[in-house]
Order: structure tokens, then C-alpha cells, then sequence
């Protein structure tokens, strides 16, 4: 019955987030390069008569690249998404979406103008029904076709560069299983050639803001189709874990009693059927994933390769990597040492955050330790725990933005890998973000964690906030200046007290005019700080 009512609205609400908007897959706007739908409050292309935005040139960054990528004119994720579209809706004020028919994450209300803070949870800490109504809401999304976005299962070329479009329609929770594997997916160079060093959404500063988008943008989609705007998606705090506890029928599937390697009949993710986990048969054939049916979800948690990955991360593995005080470093992609972005994402020891990609730490080790699904970049997301490992990763970013307050000018601005650099897009998402622009605090983009919250702050403290903000960016000029203000008051001090002992010891009569000359040169003008 719940199942049923959450169908029936979906047929009155909208989803909104995705890679191709339905709008613009079509032989039109790829000929004219153009995705500015309108918007149905007024019908106008990006709501633009209701000034909620407009159809503008898409300005992409110039920041060079790092040298992973030797290629230039081969990707269609190249200068996303500039392959497909050079125009799209620009969004003003606190309007967000494809047709800017949407509120920046943190506002809602008909204008955009309340904000609102939703709490991320521990699954452990829902009650049963919060917890069977979330399940009951993977199982939806997993049933329910997306309306408004479809996946493209050919290359532009492919496409006869727009003249022949090639799309498919996929269900809701598919939609992002496949924009992770298209973000991910090896460059297709003809033949049977490929390049595997490239990825849009891993292994680079990208990682985290990346994930950051997605995951709201899948939390968001999941409160469109069942009318719950209260929904947020819970987290696995894994520290310390000894084994897989949320591998059981009464959270995310057990194990199957006669097959280790699948999920047991008595959860429903027993029927799931996996996508686009085939990437050595689309690197042969240079085709897309297109979403068909692959097989059930596999999952064998604790029987991986224990050389690679001997155990769950701990909680002194997570506080070390805190400790970390660069974001980025060096190549800035899996290499880089002492990069508190490599050693969360696992290319990094989290003991000493020296770069070691035979091992996994972290975020790759809780992948690797599921031995399946999982363990598959591209298809990684297929696997629902994938985004409650995910939420907790989100979470440890948090708490090091919080601790060490960064400024944008962290994120790197230039050389980092193809994709990673700040003003990059994110592919494959339309409408456009760019990595920088989710380099902040979560409270900014309207979530927080439950275990990271902290004491509400009254209007007055609010309204100081920013301005205390940019006095913490500049104390150390605030500071310098107090010193050296110090100084010279001291000295000119000094000096007014000179000149007045040396009046009080001339008679008024016969202090001259002027200083003599010889007076005039043992004055010193020079300071030293």
C-alpha cells in the first residue's frame, strides 16, 4: 500500500535532478547546441519572464590541465558540456535547476527565500518504521521511471554529432548508478583502444565535492518522487566496525544461505538487477553502458583480498587523516603524500598519508572489504550501501572544513586532473556545478550530520558569522599591523619625550629656530621591524 500511494505521486511531482534533461534530448537542441527548457510556472525558456533566469553562453574554465590526460578532442566529457551544449539556463538569486524551476540546495518556499536545514542520521539511530520507510524508498526509486532526465547510450560521434540522438529511459535509482559509471567509464578511442587513466569524479581534488553534488542531488530526487521533503540520507558510521553490520535482511540484504556472493531471498535487493558493470565488454565494443540488466547485486563482505585491504578503518585511521592539513598536493591525483583528499579517498596510508595504491585505506577499503559490486568503480553504485558509506565519507569531509576552515583559494585552480580543476563542471551534471562551488561547509548547502551538530546560534550570532569570517581570513594582517602600529607609536614616543627633555634643558631665549645642522643629521628616520 505504501509502495502504491508513493507511485501514485509521482505522477503529480516533478524530479529534477540528472544528466540529459528529457527536454533537450532531442535532434533540435543538439543541432542548435541549446538546453534552455521552460519553465512551467510561465512557459518562458528559464523562467525568464518571471526572472528566475535565462539562456546563456556556457563560460568555461582556461586553467590548464594536469598531464594524465595526453588528449584533446576525443571525450564528449572533455569541457563538459560544451560537446553537446555551449548554451544553457543561468539561474539568478537563489534559483537553481535545468529550467531554474528549482531552489538552490538549502532554500525552499515559491520564491526561494526560506532556508531550511535538514539532519543527515545513523541508520542505527532510525526507528524501525524510519528505517522500513527508507528502504521502502530505495525500493521506489528503484520502480519508478524518471521523467524528466534519460541517459545517453551513444557517443556524440555515435549520434552522428546530434543529428542521430541516442537515448534511453531509466528508473530513478539507475539514473545515478549510471552517472556514476559515465563520470567514471574509460575514454573510448576507437578500435578496441581505450584510456584508463581518467576520471571525472575519483582519484583528484574533484573526489569530494563530487560525491558532495551527487549525493544531494539523489537525496533531493528521493524527496521529489515521494512527496516527503523531510527525507535525508542516513549513514553508516563504519569506524571500528569488525564486520559488515548492516548486511543483514532487516537493513541492506544478508547473505544468501547457500550462495556467499549474493544477497539472501528474504530482502528484496535479492531482485535487484545490477547496470553498466560490464566495462571491459564496452571498452571492445566502444559502446556506453545503456542501462540493460546484468545480474543480481553481488556482495561477499569480509572475503576479499586481505593483502590488499586487511581490515575496516578505525577511528584513529579516520582522526589521523583529519589531522592533515593540505587538501591537495603534488600531481594532486592518486600520488600525491600528505593530501587529505588522497589519504580519505584510500590511495594514501592513513597512518602516515605516504601514497600507496597496492593498499586500500578508508573510503576504498570499506569498498574493497564488500567484495563485489562495490569493488567496481563504475559500477560501484549499484550496491545501496554505496550511499550510506558515502553520507559517512561526506561527513569526515565536513568535519575537516570545520576544523581547518579553509578558503576557496585551497581548492586548486589549475593543473589538477582533467575535470578536477575548480572552475571545471562536474560531469555529467546538467544543470552545471562547479567543483568549487562545493568546497564549503554543508550547513551552507542546507544538511548536517546529526553526530557533528552543534548548539543553535540565536539571529545576533548569525548576523555576526560572515563578518567574523573575514576577520579570521585576515588576523594575521590584523595582527601584523597592531605589531608594527605597536612599534611606531613607541618610537615617536620615545622621540617626543627627547625633544621635550632637551627644551626643558635650553633657556627659551637662546633655543634657536632651527635645528643646526649637525643636530639635523644624527636624527634617524630608519625603523627596523
Amino acid at each position: 500500500m505504501l509502495l502504491f500511494a508513493m507511485g501514485f505521486l509521482l505522477i503529480i511531482l516533478q524530479s529534477s535532478t540528472g544528466q540529459f534533461p528529457r527536454a533537450c534530448a532531442n535532434t533540435q537542441s543538439l543541432l542548435r547546441k541549446e538546453c534552455c527548457p521552460p519553465w512551467d510556472g510561465d512557459g518562458s525558456p528559464c523562467g525568464e519572464l518571471s526572472s528566475r533566469g535565462s539562456c546563456q553562453n556556457i563560460l568555461l574554465s582556461q586553467a590548464p590541465l594536469g598531464p594524465q590526460f595526453p588528449f584533446s578532442g576525443v571525450d564528449d566529457r572533455e569541457e563538459w558540456p560544451s560537446v553537446f551544449y555551449n548554451r544553457t539556463c543561468k539561474c539568478e538569486g537563489n534559483f537553481m535547476g535545468f529550467n531554474c524551476g528549482e531552489c538552490k540546495f538549502g532554500f525552499s518556499g515559491l520564491n526561494c527565500t526560506e532556508r531550511r536545514l535538514r539532519t543527515r542520521r545513523d541508520i542505527f539511530q532510525l526507528t524501525t518504521s524510519e528505517k522500513d520507510k527508507f528502504l521502502a524508498y530505495l525500493n521506489l526509486a528503484k520502480n519508478t521511471r524518471s521523467q524528466d532526465y534519460v541517459i545517453a547510450t551513444g557517443t556524440y560521434t555515435q549520434m552522428n554529432n546530434g543529428s542521430n540522438p541516442m537515448f534511453s529511459n531509466i528508473n530513478v535509482y539507475d539514473l545515478f548508478v549510471w552517472m556514476h559509471y559515465y563520470a567514471s567509464r574509460d575514454t573510448l578511442l576507437g578500435g578496441s583502444n581505450v584510456w584508463r587513466d581518467i576520471d571525472f569524479a575519483h582519484e583528484a581534488p574533484g573526489f569530494l565535492p563530487w560525491h558532495r553534488v551527487f549525493l544531494l542531488l539523489w537525496e533531493r530526487e528521493m524527496q521529489k518522487i515521494t512527496g516527503d521533503e523531510n527525507f535525508t540520507i542516513p549513514y553508516w558510521d563504519w569506524r571500528d566496525a569488525e564486520d559488515c553490520v548492516v548486511c543483514t535482511d532487516e537493513y541492506m540484504g544478508g547473505r544468501h544461505p547457500t550462495n556467499p556472493n549474493i544477497l539472501s531471498p528474504a530482502s528484496f535487493f535479492s531482485s535487484w538487477q545490477v547496470i553498466c558493470t560490464r566495462s571491459e565488454e564496452y571498452n571492445r565494443q566502444q559502446t556506453l553502458c545503456n542501462a540493460t540488466s546484468e545480474g543480481p547485486i553481488l556482495r561477499n563482505p569480509g572475503n576479499n583480498d586481505k593483502s590488499r585491504t586487511p581490515r575496516l578503518p578505525s577511528s584513529a585511521d579516520v582522526e589521523f587523516c583529519l589531522s592533515l592539513t593540505q587538501y591537495e598536493s603534488g600531481p594532486m591525483d592518486k600520488t600525491a603524500n600528505y593530501s587529505f583528499r588522497n589519504t580519505l579517498e584510500g590511495f594514501a596510508d592513513p597512518r602516515t598519508a605516504i601514497s600507496n595504491i597496492s593498499q586500500s585505506g578508508l573510503h576504498n577499503a570499506l569498498h574493497m572489504y564488500m567484495n563485489g559490486s562495490m569493488s567496481q568503480v563504475q559500477g560501484s553504485a549499484n550496491d545501496p550501501v554505496f550511499v550510506l558509506h558515502h553520507a559517512f565519507v561526506d561527513s569526515i569531509f565536513e568535519q575537516w572544513l570545520r576544523r581547518h576552515r579553509p578558503m576557496l583559494e585551497v581548492y586548486p585552480a589549475a593543473n589538477a586532473p582533467i575535470g578536477h580543476n575548480r572552475e571545471n563542471y562536474m560531469v555529467p551534471f546538467i544543470p552545471l556545478y562547479r567543483n568549487g562551488e562545493f568546497f564549503k561547509p554543508s550547513r551552507e548547502l542546507g544538511y548536517d550530520y546529526e553526530y557533528l551538530q552543534e548548539p543553535e546560534l540565536d539571529s545576533f550570532q548569525e548576523f555576526l558569522i560572515p563578518y567574523l569570517e573575514q576577520a579570521r581570513q585576515i588576523w594575521a594582517w590584523l595582527v601584523g599591523a597592531a605589531v608594527i602600529g605597536g612599534i611606531v607609536t613607541a618610537v615617536l614616543t620615545g622621540l617626543i619625550l627627547a625633544c621635550r627633555k632637551k627644551r626643558r634643558g635650553t633657556s627659551s631665549e637662546i633655543q634657536p629656530l632651527l635645528i643646526e645642522s649637525e643636530d639635523y643629521n644624527n636624527i634617524s628616520y630608519q625603523s627596523n621591524f
